[in-house]
């Protein structure tokens, strides 16, 4: 059965913010089941001109379930604290 992951690239643009989205991405994380994959840490670009700085990965059970986390209230609230703390940028992709 196929999973689903959120891969996300991060700028943040306000760190004392951004420490607040964090606590409730973490709870919804928490609530919906994500498997942390990758949750910052280094990064070396090896081939092209990406840098995706901050790098979040997180597995869902399936590309539904990843979709649904995105959607829902607790992950709503996160976004709502996350407003003016940083660039984001997100995909939902299908894998293994």
């Amino acid at each position: 059965m196929a999973c689903g992951y959120l891969i996300a690239s991060v700028t943040v643009t306000d760190p004392q913010q951004y420490e607040e989205y964090k606590q409730w991405s973490s709870e919804a994380m928490r609530v919906h089941g994500a498997q942390v994959c990758v949750r910052g840490g280094q990064v070396e670009v090896l081939e092209g001109d990406w840098n995706p700085g901050r790098t979040v990965i997180l597995k869902f059970p399936s590309f539904q379930a990843a979709k649904a986390f995105h959607d829902s209230p607790e992950y709503r609230k996160a976004r709502a604290a996350r407003e003016g703390a940083a660039i984001m940028r997100m995909v939902c992709v299908e894998g293994l």
